[in-house]
């Protein structure tokens, strides 16, 4: 029996070569996860035994992609382990490898999530956790520990009430350019947020310059970079680059992530209010 991810190479090797670069699954919606109780179960309350998932395209394109990302790079497991636990990606592998989608949602929900982040009720004999919300409330935010960046400033000015400043972001928000570059707008966006710059001191009263650094992840460069991008309008994003580099020093240090997803922007007839995301690796 062939793995979803065996399956999903020969999808894409089956598929036109223009449409190959686009094609990505998503897990199939909601699901449902019988319990087979034993005769103690009877004692247990509130007694349930099915457990139903609502709602679940806030996690399903990112598990689906995290599964993607953990096959395509033979260092990620390893490196994702760092961050998620050894015992959560074998897990998750296994589980996806074998179809057990429902039940690698609920690894997520209950591995990765906290209670305040989804709805459970029980109806009759069935748990119900909708998961109603936003991919970022629901996957990136439990990411953490990965999107952690930072930037330090220095202001020229000796008497500037702030002239050491530090920035930190535990997501990866990049908003669209105040002024319409030439070139790649997405590319020059990323630049704005990670690369060295010199500004005007905003700080009131000071004349200063005000010098940034560089904006660093703060346990290293994370296997996959997620994006939140839901300032942007849909027509700024017509052209989407393969490549965006998130260092401006060339070398042995320079960061480059290729993008494999981006996720649409919220719409009316969606069920669940999805901003946009954009996914690196």
């Amino acid at each position: 029996m062939k793995t979803l991810f065996e399956e999903i190479k020969a999808s894409i090797k089956n598929n036109y070569d223009q449409d190959r670069s686009f094609w990505r699954p998503v897990l199939p919606w909601g699901g449902v996860f019988t319990i087979k109780a034993g005769r103690k179960a009877v004692s247990c309350t509130p007694l349930y035994v099915e457990i139903n998932l609502k709602n679940t395209c806030t996690i399903d394109g990112f598990l689906m992609l995290l599964y993607v990302i953990l096959h395509e790079n033979e260092h990620f497991p390893r490196e994702l382990s760092l961050h998620l636990g050894r015992e959560f990606v074998d897990c998750f592998l296994y589980l996806m490898d074998s179809y057990n989608f429902t039940t690698v949602k609920l690894l997520w929900i209950w591995d990765k999530m906290e209670k305040g982040q989804y709805k459970s009720e029980v109806h009759k004999a069935s748990l119900e956790i909708d998961l109603f919300g936003n991919e970022h409330d629901n996957f990136t935010k439990n990411l953490e520990s990965l999107m952690f960046t930072i930037q330090e400033s220095y202001c020229s000015n000796w008497r500037c009430p702030t002239r050491m400043q530090e920035d930190q972001q535990r997501t990866v928000i990049i908003n669209p350019p105040q002024e319409i570059p030439h070139g790649d707008l997405i590319q020059r966006a990323v630049d704005e947020l990670f690369c060295s710059k010199i500004e005007l001191c905003e700080q009131y009263g000071c004349t200063g310059l005000r010098e940034f650094t560089q904006r660093v992840f703060c346990h290293g460069a994370p296997p996959f970079v997620v994006f939140n991008m839901q300032q942007w309008k849909p027509e700024e994003l017509a052209y989407v680059p393969y490549h965006l580099d998130v260092s401006d020093h060339k070398g042995q240090d320079e960061q480059v992530f290729s993008f494999l997803l981006m996720t649409p922007f919220e719409m009316p007839e969606n069920r669940c209010h999805v901003p946009c995301q954009s996914s690196l690796f």
